[in-house]
């Protein structure tokens, strides 16, 4: 591919979905600048207009990966209404169909090590992100007595991070993992487990 230089029309977007595909290949630390500047096919000084280095272009990747991933929560959440139970566990399905579907996005967000703090932009977006989460699982423990309700951010944390170990164990082939069981089931019956023992479903549902 020739060398593009300065005049690259769209250098940001190219280096990112550069970025993206060497994410999938190598994952996030198994690649250099250069080698992102020459798949965007331009020269590595380029780079360094938009981006400081390799963690700020991840950086950006992870940015653009939780717009994409509020949007696909969002849209989980509204197919659910008005149930809040059917809101909640749609999030929760949302999150495995997110990391299928965009898996350097999905690296880029959670197994970088890039703080979400990097950028107020990055932050923002990722706080978008939670919130979707916690309305989620705020509507469903309405529910709950008071005395034993969680709050929502605990409540929408623990199904984040079932969510998340299914992902990584089930949904990504990871070496040596192997489950007998669909990560759509797995996930949906933990969720069940979990609703019942907060008493939101009935134990025979």
């Amino acid at each position: 591919m020739a060398k593009r230089g300065y005049h690259h029309g769209n250098l940001r977007k190219a280096l990112v979905e550069a970025a993206l595909a060497l994410i999938e290949e190598r994952g996030p630390t198994g690649f250099a600048l250069s080698e992102a500047a020459k798949r965007a096919g331009v020269t590595p000084a380029a780079v360094y207009r938009h981006f400081a280095g390799r963690e700020d272009l991840i950086a950006e990747a992870a940015r653009q990966g939780y717009a994409i991933f509020t949007d696909v929560m969002q849209y989980a959440f509204d197919q659910g209404q008005p149930s809040a139970l059917a809101s909640f566990e749609a999030t929760g399905r949302a999150y495995l169909a997110f990391a299928r579907r965009y898996p350097g996005h999905y690296i880029a967000m959670f197994e970088s090590g890039i703080s979400v703090n990097r950028t107020p932009e990055l932050a923002a977006i990722a706080a978008r992100a939670r919130a979707v989460l916690e309305r989620a699982a705020e509507g469903l423990s309405r529910h709950i007595p008071p005395e034993k309700r969680p709050p929502p951010a605990m409540f929408s944390a623990h199904v984040w991070a079932l969510s998340h170990g299914v992902v990584e164990l089930f949904a990504r082939n990871s070496p040596g993992t192997q489950s007998p069981f669909p990560p759509e089931e797995l996930l949906e019956t933990g969720i069940g487990i979990y609703l019942r023992g907060l008493g939101l479903i009935a134990p025979d549902e």
